[in-house]
């Protein structure tokens, strides 16, 4: 398929819009006896354990969470080397198992469903403790498992088309979807979903990574099929969506890989059965990359974001002074994160979202953008936060201002947006991230789509960060799509909704 053929990218999303949207069945049910298995086990291959999350803990932080986050994605210092328990400490902390609640394995991030249908492997050279290889991180037992040996970091340079960051980086995190672990429940929506849980698990990549003082950036040109390849996926189960160059400096030359043969490892299968929804691997297939020529002219193409003008009341952001702000590190607040399931209508400080803001919305360091991308605008919905008026707002990060919209008591309407849940009413602020679609599309064709969903996901996931740093809750909803454009408009007329968050004191 074209990944120019831009009406693609429309009709999956128009196709799969609350209320009613088109390749969603309204007859579909799920329950938790249909739960497929949350992990990929390869029953073949011998783990390789991992240092234990109880010796991570006692490491000295070098920053505090909320530093970690607002350097989560910017390039660090590059003198730390990377080695065995830092790789242990990132891969835990981003998708390993924090909690059990109910005899359920709770990870590290938030993931639509708790379905956790993200996989992470590693592609490294030779690390202390390491040796160089490709291999599958396995949550369920804090291990490793090789699914090949020798450094085949060139093959992922070259389906990266030259990436700087790669070339220099001695490892990197490849983020696949095992689409069908979530799809089981949400249907052809799952593709978004696909982006929103690879999204918040980053935004802990992101924020370790600067914890450490390893540099991290974002790459999502690369040719599809080389990395599924490397991977030995199937693309009829699992899709690559990012990598991440994991380190930087100097370094030394990278060998020329070993030959990339076919891999046919078993995998233990999710379920019984699963059923298929082509339309995700379709959209995945429009949005794909054939070669490196292609990811060169796609990350090459130019995008200038959104500068809308204020017509409304601007209200300076007020962070917390540095007296009040937590000392935690992001371990800490990843361990004690989760997904707040009710919220006591109690008010959170403005100064308190103010730092969540500036903390957490902002753009990404990709490989798509010169400068930091921002594809998202973030629109609030006030409904208890002390120092701020309840209304309808939109965040100018570039000015650390709010723009008022439009004044008044929505908590209703917060509530109906947010699908109709008792969270969007409830909450303190319901944060609402929407894009141009329609510019994106133009600049990066069907693969813009990818980059506007998990741009949006990653600042939803920063700020789940902040929030639980700062001492409140937060939870991802869905939403009515038009609604919510409709709701911020004429200031969002356009744009098209991302990824809805909701904050608050929990109940």
């Amino acid at each position: 398929m074209n990944n120019r053929d831009v009406q693609i990218a429309w009709d999956y999303h128009d196709g799969t819009k609350h209320p009613g949207g088109r390749l969603l069945n309204p007859s579909h049910r799920y329950g938790p006896h249909q739960r497929p298995g949350l992990f990929k086990i390869y029953p073949d291959l011998q783990p390789i354990p991992l240092p234990q999350e109880t010796g991570l803990a006692d490491v000295e932080p070098r920053v505090t969470a909320l530093q970690a986050i607002v350097g989560g994605d910017g390039p660090a210092s590059g003198d730390v080397d990377l080695d065995l328990p830092s790789l242990a400490r990132l891969l835990h902390y981003s998708a390993g198992i924090t909690k059990h609640i109910h005899n359920l394995p709770f990870r590290a991030a938030a993931c639509t469903g708790a379905l956790y249908h993200i996989e992470l492997y590693i592609v490294n050279g030779d690390l202390p403790g390491l040796e160089a290889g490709v291999y599958h991180y396995d949550p369920a037992n804090s291990a490793l498992r090789r699914l090949r040996q020798g450094d085949y970091r060139q093959v992922l340079i070259e389906a990266c088309a030259r990436e700087q960051d790669l070339a220099r980086a001695p490892a990197a995190l490849v983020y696949t979807d095992v689409f069908k672990r979530n799809a089981v429940k949400y249907q052809a929506r799952e593709y978004r979903h696909a982006f929103w849980d690879s999204g918040t698990i980053l935004a802990n990549s992101f924020a370790l990574c600067s914890s450490m003082g390893l540099p991290a950036s974002l790459v999502m040109g690369f040719v599809d099929q080389g990395i599924v390849r490397l991977l030995g996926l199937d693309p009829d189960e699992e899709l690559p969506l990012a990598v991440v160059p994991i380190g930087g400096g100097a370094g030394t030359a990278i060998p020329d890989p070993p030959t990339v043969t076919e891999l046919d490892l078993a995998v233990k299968p999710y379920a019984r059965y699963l059923p298929d929804f082509p339309v995700v691997r379709a959209m995945h297939a429009a949005s794909s990359l054939p070669d490196a020529q292609s990811v060169a002219e796609w990350r090459g193409q130019a995008f200038q974001p959104d500068q809308p003008t204020s017509e409304g009341r601007l209200i300076e952001l007020r962070p917390l002074a540095p007296g009040e702000l937590p000392d935690e590190s992001i371990e800490t607040v990843i361990r004690r994160r989760g997904s707040t399931r009710r919220f006591s209508r109690s008010p959170i400080r403005f100064e308190q979202l103010s730092t969540a803001l500036l903390s957490a919305v902002r753009g990404l360091d990709a490989d798509y953008s010169a400068s930091p991308a921002k594809l998202n605008t973030a629109y609030l919905i006030a409904n208890a936060v002390d120092g701020l008026a309840p209304g309808a707002y939109v965040y100018h990060p570039d000015r650390k201002t709010l723009e008022l919209l439009r004044g008044g008591e929505f908590r209703r309407e917060a509530g109906y947006l947010a699908l109709g849940q008792d969270l969007g009413a409830d909450a303190s602020a319901a944060i609402f991230f929407l894009a141009d679609l329609e510019k994106i599309l133009a600049a990066w064709g069907n693969r813009g789509y990818r980059a506007a969903q998990l741009e949006a996901s990653v600042s939803a996931g920063r700020l789940y960060l902040a929030a639980y740093a700062l001492g409140f809750g937060a939870t991802g909803l869905t939403f009515f799509d038009d609604a919510v454009t409709e709701f911020f408009s004429p200031h969002a007329q356009g744009k098209r909704a991302m990824f809805l968050i909701a904050l608050g004191r929990k109940g």
